[in-house]
């Protein structure tokens, strides 16, 4: 990822998950990304509670990728490795 506007989207969607994690840890969880792909899907790692909890489907898709669309219009979505949706 050496394309300047790529890195740059990337570090939008750090920022938005730093503004996120701070209430996944409230709830003992966390959040950690693992890469924005070439169709602009940020794929997540859901830690600790979030990791196995029956709401993190919800979680992930009403709470992380709502926010993140909502702040980064060009995201498509967001999936997270440990989940299904």
């Amino acid at each position: 990822m050496n394309d300047p506007k790529r890195i740059e989207l990337q570090k939008k969607v750090e920022n938005v998950i730093d503004q996120i994690r701070p209430y996944l840890e409230a709830d003992g969880g966390d959040i950690r990304f693992v890469e924005l792909t070439d169709d602009n899907v940020v794929v997540v790692e859901l830690l600790g509670a979030c990791g196995s909890c029956p709401m993190s489907t919800m979680t992930l898709k009403s709470g992380v990728e709502q926010a993140m669309k909502k702040a980064i219009p060009e995201i498509q979505a967001v999936e997270a490795l440990n989940i299904t949706v």
